[in-house]
């Protein structure tokens, strides 16, 4: 089974409540189990919302308690959903035994390559192999 961030599946949980569909990933739920997550939501943030960043590190950061998530427009702290949803994806991921991750690119949340995003940090400490798409 795969964790999957549900924007790359069609689903409509981003920030601006659109989705991001990713090809090659829909294409895995006819091959593989997949569960769909939206760290966000599950952290109690609505759909839509606002857009969101870290400020002062990344992921790591954040959980470590050094860096803070704070919306754009109005730099209002949602640091403790954001840990909150990472923590329930680790969650998931224990309670049905996933290793492997794919989650949305270039988000606070989900993101790898240009900052790991809060979510992605917690899965990657709980030991994941975490990969990106969208």
């Amino acid at each position: 089974m795969i964790l999957v961030s549900g924007c790359l599946l069609g689903i409509c949980c981003r920030y601006d409540g659109l989705s991001k569909p990713d090809a090659d990933v829909m294409a895995l739920v006819h091959r593989r189990n997949i569960l769909p997550v939206c760290p966000e939501q599950l952290g109690g943030l609505p759909t839509p919302r606002k857009a969101a960043y870290i400020a002062g590190g990344d992921g790591f950061e954040v959980l470590s308690g050094t860096a803070r998530v704070l919306t754009v427009e109005n730099k209002k702290d949602v640091t403790d959903a954001f840990i909150r949803g990472a923590r329930e994806c680790e969650r998931l991921a224990r309670l049905f035994g996933i290793k492997k991750a794919i989650l949305k690119s270039r988000s606070p949340s989900c993101g790898l390559t240009m900052q790991t995003g809060v979510t992605a940090a917690a899965l990657i400490l709980a030991g994941l192999e975490v990969l990106e798409a969208g």
